[in-house]
Protein backbone atom coordinates (compact mmCIF):
# COMPACT_ATOMS: atom_id res chain seq x y z
CA UNK A 1 0.00 0.00 0.00
CA UNK A 2 1.47 3.19 -1.29
CA UNK A 3 1.47 5.86 1.89
CA UNK A 4 2.72 8.84 -0.02
CA UNK A 5 5.78 10.59 1.08
CA UNK A 6 5.85 10.61 5.04
CA UNK A 7 4.96 13.38 7.32
CA UNK A 8 6.88 13.81 10.26
CA UNK A 9 5.30 14.95 13.87
CA UNK A 10 6.03 18.40 14.98
CA UNK A 11 8.61 17.41 17.77
CA UNK A 12 7.42 18.08 21.52
CA UNK A 13 8.64 19.72 24.33
CA UNK A 14 9.22 23.74 25.21
CA UNK A 15 9.78 26.24 22.75
CA UNK A 16 13.36 27.48 22.13
CA UNK A 17 14.86 30.35 24.07
CA UNK A 18 15.01 33.13 21.92
CA UNK A 19 18.47 34.88 22.10
CA UNK A 20 18.85 38.32 22.64
CA UNK A 21 21.45 40.60 20.39
CA UNK A 22 23.68 40.81 23.82
CA UNK A 23 23.39 36.66 24.92
CA UNK A 24 23.94 36.06 21.02
CA UNK A 25 27.82 38.20 21.60
CA UNK A 26 28.00 36.32 25.06
CA UNK A 27 27.95 32.99 23.09
CA UNK A 28 30.15 34.14 20.41
CA UNK A 29 32.82 35.31 23.43
CA UNK A 30 32.95 32.13 24.72
CA UNK A 31 33.28 30.28 21.14
CA UNK A 32 36.18 32.69 20.42
CA UNK A 33 38.00 31.88 23.58
CA UNK A 34 37.61 27.93 23.11
CA UNK A 35 36.67 27.21 25.77
CA UNK A 36 36.43 23.14 25.22
CA UNK A 37 39.75 23.26 23.00
CA UNK A 38 41.57 19.82 24.60
CA UNK A 39 44.54 22.14 25.48
CA UNK A 40 42.65 24.27 28.11
CA UNK A 41 41.32 20.59 29.74
CA UNK A 42 44.48 20.74 32.06
CA UNK A 43 44.46 23.88 32.80
CA UNK A 44 40.59 24.07 33.56
CA UNK A 45 41.16 20.96 36.02
CA UNK A 46 44.01 22.80 38.04
CA UNK A 47 41.95 25.29 38.75
CA UNK A 48 38.81 22.99 39.58
CA UNK A 49 41.51 20.62 42.02
CA UNK A 50 42.51 23.99 43.61
CA UNK A 51 39.07 24.87 44.04
CA UNK A 52 37.55 21.20 45.97
CA UNK A 53 41.09 21.24 48.07
CA UNK A 54 40.64 25.08 49.17
CA UNK A 55 37.06 24.97 49.92
CA UNK A 56 37.64 21.48 51.48
CA UNK A 57 34.41 20.08 49.34
CA UNK A 58 34.31 16.72 47.08
CA UNK A 59 33.26 18.78 43.59
CA UNK A 60 34.20 21.57 42.05
CA UNK A 61 33.56 22.69 38.09
CA UNK A 62 33.97 24.78 35.27
CA UNK A 63 30.67 25.43 34.24
CA UNK A 64 29.97 27.00 31.13
CA UNK A 65 26.43 28.02 30.33
CA UNK A 66 24.95 28.20 26.71
CA UNK A 67 21.55 28.67 25.40
CA UNK A 68 20.02 25.57 26.93
CA UNK A 69 23.18 23.88 28.88
CA UNK A 70 25.54 24.29 31.25
CA UNK A 71 28.76 22.06 30.10
CA UNK A 72 31.22 20.67 32.51
CA UNK A 73 34.49 22.21 30.69
CA UNK A 74 36.33 20.60 33.55
CA UNK A 75 35.26 18.97 37.10
CA UNK A 76 36.91 17.70 39.72
CA UNK A 77 35.15 15.04 41.73
CA UNK A 78 31.97 14.32 40.67
CA UNK A 79 29.87 11.58 40.99
CA UNK A 80 26.74 9.87 39.84
CA UNK A 81 24.74 10.97 36.69
CA UNK A 82 26.69 14.45 36.78
CA UNK A 83 30.43 12.40 35.93
CA UNK A 84 29.54 10.94 32.53
CA UNK A 85 26.45 13.30 32.19
CA UNK A 86 29.16 16.08 31.38
CA UNK A 87 26.68 19.07 31.90
CA UNK A 88 22.86 19.68 32.47
CA UNK A 89 20.13 21.37 30.97
CA UNK A 90 20.14 24.79 31.78
CA UNK A 91 17.34 25.58 34.04
CA UNK A 92 18.26 22.44 36.17
CA UNK A 93 21.76 24.40 36.80
CA UNK A 94 22.77 26.17 39.84
CA UNK A 95 25.12 28.09 37.69
CA UNK A 96 22.36 29.58 35.48
CA UNK A 97 21.50 32.02 38.32
CA UNK A 98 25.04 33.23 38.53
CA UNK A 99 25.13 33.71 34.95
CA UNK A 100 21.76 35.76 34.40
CA UNK A 101 22.85 37.99 37.22
CA UNK A 102 26.25 38.30 37.36
CA UNK A 103 27.08 37.54 40.96
CA UNK A 104 27.78 34.83 43.20
CA UNK A 105 25.38 32.50 44.24
CA UNK A 106 25.81 31.27 47.40
CA UNK A 107 23.70 28.31 48.56
CA UNK A 108 24.32 26.91 52.20
CA UNK A 109 21.71 24.13 52.34
CA UNK A 110 19.85 23.58 48.97
CA UNK A 111 16.76 21.81 50.74
CA UNK A 112 16.00 25.13 51.80
CA UNK A 113 16.55 27.02 48.83
CA UNK A 114 12.89 27.91 47.44
CA UNK A 115 13.82 27.04 43.58
CA UNK A 116 16.62 24.97 43.70
CA UNK A 117 15.10 22.08 47.05
CA UNK A 118 13.17 20.14 44.45
CA UNK A 119 16.09 20.27 41.02
CA UNK A 120 17.67 17.49 39.76
CA UNK A 121 20.98 17.84 41.17
CA UNK A 122 19.35 18.02 44.65
CA UNK A 123 16.95 15.47 44.06
CA UNK A 124 19.12 13.10 41.80
CA UNK A 125 22.50 14.00 42.38
CA UNK A 126 22.52 14.56 46.52
CA UNK A 127 23.97 18.36 46.12
CA UNK A 128 23.50 20.31 49.25
CA UNK A 129 25.57 23.21 49.27
CA UNK A 130 26.97 25.26 46.64
CA UNK A 131 29.49 28.11 46.44
CA UNK A 132 29.78 29.85 42.20
CA UNK A 133 31.55 32.67 41.32
CA UNK A 134 30.87 34.02 37.92
CA UNK A 135 33.81 34.24 34.96
CA UNK A 136 34.19 37.34 33.29
CA UNK A 137 35.80 38.14 30.60
CA UNK A 138 37.43 41.03 30.16
CA UNK A 139 35.31 42.09 27.53
CA UNK A 140 32.19 42.01 30.39
CA UNK A 141 30.54 38.84 28.92
CA UNK A 142 29.57 36.13 32.12
CA UNK A 143 30.66 32.86 30.53
CA UNK A 144 29.61 30.24 32.75
CA UNK A 145 30.89 29.77 36.67
CA UNK A 146 33.44 28.22 38.67
CA UNK A 147 32.03 26.30 41.37
CA UNK A 148 32.28 24.10 44.49
CA UNK A 149 29.39 21.67 45.50
CA UNK A 150 28.84 19.09 48.20
CA UNK A 151 26.94 16.48 49.69
CA UNK A 152 26.25 18.33 52.89
CA UNK A 153 24.66 21.93 54.05
CA UNK A 154 27.83 23.93 54.95
CA UNK A 155 28.33 27.92 55.61
CA UNK A 156 30.28 29.58 53.72
CA UNK A 157 32.25 32.21 54.90
CA UNK A 158 33.29 35.68 53.08
CA UNK A 159 37.00 35.00 52.61
CA UNK A 160 35.66 31.63 50.62
CA UNK A 161 33.86 33.76 48.31
CA UNK A 162 37.14 35.93 48.17
CA UNK A 163 39.29 33.09 47.06
CA UNK A 164 37.15 32.05 44.61
CA UNK A 165 36.35 35.27 43.40
CA UNK A 166 40.19 35.22 42.82
CA UNK A 167 40.69 31.76 41.28
CA UNK A 168 38.35 32.68 39.15
CA UNK A 169 39.87 35.99 37.77
CA UNK A 170 43.22 34.09 37.42
CA UNK A 171 41.49 31.52 34.99
CA UNK A 172 39.50 33.83 32.96
CA UNK A 173 43.29 35.80 32.41
CA UNK A 174 44.87 32.34 31.81
CA UNK A 175 42.00 31.53 29.13
CA UNK A 176 42.22 34.97 27.80
CA UNK A 177 46.03 34.65 27.49
CA UNK A 178 46.15 31.31 25.65
CA UNK A 179 43.54 33.31 23.34
CA UNK A 180 45.59 35.92 22.79
CA UNK A 181 44.46 39.15 24.58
Amino acid sequence: MNRGPAEREPRGGPEPRQLSAEEFDRLAEIASLDLFGPDLVGLLEEFTEAVAVRLGLPASLVSIVLDDTAVFAAATGTEGWLAPAGGMPRDWAFCRHAVDRGRPLVVEDALLHPSLAESSPVVEAGVRCYLGVPLVSSRGFVLGTLCALGTRARRFTEGDLEDLDLLAEQLVAAVEARAGR
